[in-house]
């Protein structure tokens, strides 16, 4: 573990090197210990694959300080354990069907598979919230089922619908929001990743650390739940 000073007002811990599910649990308990400890004097808490990136308030403390009593806290946590810290499990219905899933048939026919068992593979395992990024409330899951990993376009579309769900090497991702992308799309959710408004208690439905599974739903259930279809 390295704690190290990246600019007057950030301070980042380095974890390890390679991507680990066992670090989700170390990382969110240094989120914990950080938060608990520094109160105020924290003003955001970025956490990644391997990192956890930390800015704080420069007025009051410079960034010697910061790596003194980051470092402090972290060893006073159990840094080193990979016992679940009991992440969320959130359910995301998915409509995969060749009309919302552009994708799906050429993965289908690339990894010799059919499109039922590319559904029944991607919507078989649990997945892990490794990071949230690109657009707000996308989150980066991981990791898939290696016959169904296969990188994103090299050329990405220009409009990626809202709720598509897309595959990229060895990760998976919804799309929160319309936007610019390179995933291969496979299906589409109807559930609001992202709600600015912050009704549901907080804007993004993703965390680092939370679980995700995708149920698989009929195009009649995915309009019932507010899905909305390509024209």
């Amino acid at each position: 573990m390295r704690v190290h000073a990246v600019s007057e007002q950030a301070v980042q811990i380095e974890f390890g090197r390679d991507i680990d599910e066992a670090l989700i649990p170390v990382i969110a308990r240094a989120v914990a210990a950080i938060r608990s400890e520094l109160g105020s004097l924290v003003i955001d808490l970025i956490p990644s694959y391997t990192t956890l990136l930390c800015f704080y308030d420069y007025n009051q403390v410079d960034s010697q300080w910061m790596v003194r009593e980051i470092t402090r806290i972290l060893s006073a946590i159990d840094v080193g354990g990979t016992d679940s810290i009991g992440g969320r499990l959130v359910e995301i219905p998915v409509w995969y069907d060749l009309s919302v899933g552009y994708d799906l048939d050429a993965l289908a026919q690339q990894k010799s598979l059919s499109i039922t068992e590319i559904i029944e593979l991607h919507s078989a395992r649990e997945y892990q919230v490794f990071a949230i990024g690109f657009n707000p409330g996308f989150g980066f899951l991981g990791e898939l089922d290696e016959r169904i990993a296969t990188p994103r376009h090299s050329t990405p579309r220009r409009q990626v619908p809202q709720g598509s769900v897309g595959i990229a090497d060895a990760q998976t991702a919804v799309y929160p929001m319309a936007s610019p992308g390179g995933w291969n799309i496979i299906g589409r959710t109807p559930r609001v990743m992202f709600d600015p408004s912050g009704r549901s208690g907080q804007a993004a439905l993703l965390s680092v650390g939370d679980r995700v599974r995708f149920i698989p739903i009929s195009r009649s259930e995915f309009i019932e739940q507010g899905g909305q279809p390509d024209a």
